[in-house]
């Protein structure tokens, strides 16, 4: 996702989880007087996901009016398996979600709650450049969001600590109290082809997999 959406709690560790979807509006009042009926019903169609979730709520509004989320659909979330919540929208109650440890990745924050109602759930949704599918694998952190591919998911977790490894020859070299531009490039020319040598193995692992 664009750098549109941003950490609201970047101290929080990262998660990863299977997105679960739903539309959202707030900036006029719904079909339904009870703003928050189809909460329930997000929460029920959820269960088919597995655990861990992210819910995952684009705000059809443009701009965003009242918050998505507060400390109430927060608990709501976190108590039926969610890891986080992201949405295009704003958030709101601030300090009071910070105590529940849950991340959440927003545009911003905002103090009302306007006239929220989900328009509809379990459907695509198009966040910040990305198109979210009931199910998909996201990660996110204090960088932002990303969408990973479920083909190459177990192959991108087995090469994270061989990527490491290769980005860390040119960071321990860079501790050295003697560096040297020279040798600089001569350990960033390994660091470099220790990268490429990893995209190699995992492509072919990729290829044997097909």
């Amino acid at each position: 996702m664009s750098s549109s959406i941003r950490a609201i709690y970047p101290q929080l560790p990262p998660i990863a989880g299977y997105a679960t979807t739903a539309t959202f509006r707030s900036a006029f009042p719904g079909a339904e007087k009870e703003v928050y009926k189809r909460i329930g019903e997000h929460v029920e169609s959820m269960q088919v996901i597995p655990e861990p979730r992210v819910s995952v709520i684009q705000n059809l509004d443009d701009p965003p009016s009242g918050a998505v989320l507060g400390e109430v659909m927060s608990r709501l979330y976190r108590r039926f398996g969610c890891a986080g919540i992201v949405t295009n929208g704003t958030a709101r109650d601030l300090l009071q979600v910070e105590k529940l440890k849950l991340p959440v990745f927003a545009s911003g924050l905002v103090v009302s709650h306007a006239y929220p109602h989900f328009v509809e759930i379990h459907v695509p949704v198009h966040i910040a450049g990305l198109t979210v599918r009931p199910g998909d694998l996201l990660h996110a952190d204090a960088n932002g969001v990303v969408l990973i591919p479920p083909e190459i998911a177990e192959h991108v977790a087995a090469a994270c600590a061989d990527f490491c490894d290769a980005e860390n020859i040119v960071m321990n070299y860079l501790e050295r109290p003697d560096v040297t531009v020279e040798k600089y490039r001569e350990v960033h020319a390994q660091t470099a082809k220790a990268i490429a040598d990893l995209g190699e193995r995992l492509r072919k692992k990729q290829e044997q997999a097909q």
